[in-house]
């Protein structure tokens, strides 16, 4: 199983407990090694290597597959979903879809879970978006692309063990990413601002090559899907608990954390938020946008 995140990031802690409950479950007849940060393959690589069968199961950020359907950005629209609350629901409405995706390409879910919300790490003091006009933008998805074009900066698209060199060599100005991922890169050995603007709670979604699941004996096909389900809830509560932590972390390790953010650039970005969501909405077809629609109307579960 390959997992991107280093192995004391808590996305790779659960997928440990996850392996370890299917071998429980199995009498140790079903083993899986998690091989964390990066290790078997990069980001781009993986959905493809489980598709292929060349690894059984892997770890992806979900919003990174955005070319191959819009349905797999929807959880990195900015400002769509800011709070665990909205994020769970917004799930709940949309997992069915990212099934169903994820099987057309011969790969079956197993479980999900967010990042704490997304928020920007900078090297310059932030008040409104003309201050990030032609900064170094790192992306890590078509929609950061898009959010850093509106704000007229650059973007560049960097992979997550990266970062630091990238910071220090300049190729990089500016970036919207977890206080989780700042803390697992020591943000503050090469950036000096942390802005809490909660943008949106993306996830990472743990799929199974399809056919290699479907050779499992039934007894270990649930015991699989079983493990997903408690990791998935223990993902949710760990992601949520963390959050506050991690924030006051980066305070005192040295970084100006701001969390009562500008009026004006809390407006400007929630604007460009709504575009880019209209924008989706234009391209992402009837069933999708029903998708928004029932996330929109129905209240949380």
């Amino acid at each position: 199983m390959s997992v991107e995140q280093p192995a004391g990031n808590f996305i790779s802690r659960v997928a440990v407990e996850f392996a370890r409950n299917v071998r429980q479950a199995t009498n140790g007849q079903l083993n899986i090694r998690v091989h964390p940060n990066s290790t078997l393959y990069r980001r781009p690589e993986v959905k493809a290597a489980v598709t292929r069968g060349d690894i059984q199961l892997g770890d992806v950020f979900m919003s990174a597959l955005g070319n191959e359907d819009p349905i797999f950005e929807l959880d990195s629209l900015p400002f769509l979903a800011t709070d665990y609350e909205q994020a769970r629901k917004l799930w709940t409405v949309s997992r069915e879809a990212v099934e169903r995706r994820l099987l057309a390409d011969g790969v079956r879910l197993v479980y999900a879970v967010p990042w704490p919300a997304q928020s920007l790490f900078s090297n310059r003091p932030l008040r409104t978006v003309e201050d990030v006009r032609d900064l170094r933008f790192r992306s890590y998805n078509p929609t950061i692309s898009r959010l850093a074009h509106l704000l007229h900066a650059r973007p560049t698209t960097i992979n997550t063990e990266d970062v630091p060199q990238a910071f220090r060599e300049g190729l990089v100005d500016i970036m919207l990413t977890s206080s989780a991922t700042g803390m697992d890169l020591r943000a503050w050995d090469f950036v000096s601002h942390f802005y809490d603007v909660r943008a949106f709670i993306p996830k990472n979604i743990v799929i199974v090559n399809e056919r290699a699941f479907q050779r499992l004996p039934e007894a270990q096909r649930r015991a699989l899907l079983h493990a997903g389900e408690r990791a998935e809830r223990a993902g949710w509560e760990l992601s949520w608990a963390l959050t506050g932590y991690q924030t006051r972390m980066l305070a005192r390790r040295g970084m100006t954390v701001v969390q009562e953010i500008d009026p004006q650039l809390r407006r400007e970005l929630t604007e460009v938020g709504q575009q880019i969501t209209e924008e989706w909405l234009a391209r992402a077809g009837e069933e999708h946008a029903q998708i928004i629609e029932a996330y929109l109307d129905e209240p949380p579960r």
